[in-house]
């Protein structure tokens, strides 16, 4: 299933895409967050999706497809190997010098989630280094705590496509920490729907990609990744319980702007293209504005 939400007249509505079509379902029906969290849930979405209507207005907005967060967007660092090693001598010393041991972690708030098609907010006085980092996300469907690595996948819900825009100058900024260059509003696009877990071969690999006004800077397969998604799963949930609902970014690899020479980084205009084989596309804009007007819902 591929299942996501859509904004018709000012109202959410649940889709579910068949071919080339969405189909939106009637008012009130679950939402992906539903879904996620309730096999009934997704039950009812098939019963209601056989009587779903194509949605044929040109001018709509896809939403992503999660709303509801528990907890900040878990993330997962230097995940392919390529992308480690083409930032050694760029980190400034706050990253090890050698290939870590375990998955490396930290977190993105959940403001910073926006839609496949939304506009990301750049302001230039906030930060000089916008960069970009396409991943595949996965998102969490069954709670566990210290969960197996043979048992990992079957707390999984399904997947979406995510671009972990990120602000190099602020990450570096504060003690080493990358909270705050992973933070500012508005800076994850998601979507463009969820597909669950059941319609996504990870033995196959996915491809990632993203291109920048056209041309592209990232491609790579999910079988590259240093660590796999029961390592993540199984480490994340070492002690620390995961919950469903709770999203998981598995990392970006090579081609990212700040390891770049010269130096890529991200500015008002820019067109960014984020696709994952099997679940989508995202096209996003940069869009200059400050961050007051942006929180004050001037998208403009």
């Amino acid at each position: 299933m591929r299942i996501g939400l859509v904004r018709i007249g000012g109202a959410d509505r649940t889709f579910v895409v068949r071919g080339e079509d969405l189909i939106v379902l009637p008012a009130g029906a679950p939402t992906p967050d539903d879904v996620v969290r309730s096999d009934a849930a997704r039950a009812e979405v098939d019963r209601l999706s056989a009587d779903g209507v194509v949605l044929t207005e040109h001018e709509h907005e896809i939403l992503a497809p999660l709303q509801r967060f528990g907890r900040d967007v878990l993330c997962t660092g230097w995940n392919y190997w390529d992308h480690f090693e083409e930032s050694k001598g760029k980190r400034e010393g706050q990253d090890p010098a050698e290939q870590p041991q375990h998955p490396t972690f930290f977190t993105k708030g959940p403001g910073t989630v926006i839609g496949p098609h939304d506009d990301i907010p750049f302001d230039p006085h906030l930060s000089q280094k916008w960069d970009y980092e396409v991943e595949m996300a996965l998102v969490i469907g069954r709670d566990g705590r210290s969960i197996p690595e043979d048992r990992a996948l079957e707390h999984i819900a399904g997947y979406v496509v995510v671009n972990d825009v990120s602000q190099r100058d602020l990450q570096r900024a504060h003690g080493g920490q990358w909270l705050k260059g992973k933070s500012i509003d508005g800076s994850l696009p998601m979507g463009p729907w969820l597909t669950t877990a059941d319609e996504v071969d990870l033995d196959a690999g996915l491809e990632l990609s993203f291109s920048l006004n056209g041309v592209e800077l990232q491609r790579a397969t999910t079988r590259q990744m240093a660590f796999d998604i029961p390592r993540i799963i199984a480490e994340l949930s070492h002690g620390m319980t995961l919950r469903a609902g709770d999203v998981v970014l598995t990392g970006t690899p090579s081609g990212i702007g700040n390891a770049r020479e010269p130096q890529i980084f991200l500015g008002d205009g820019d067109v960014l293209v984020s696709e994952v084989s099997g679940l989508g596309a995202l096209r996003n804009t940069m869009r200059r504005t400050s961050l007051t007007a942006y929180l004050a819902g001037d998208r403009g």
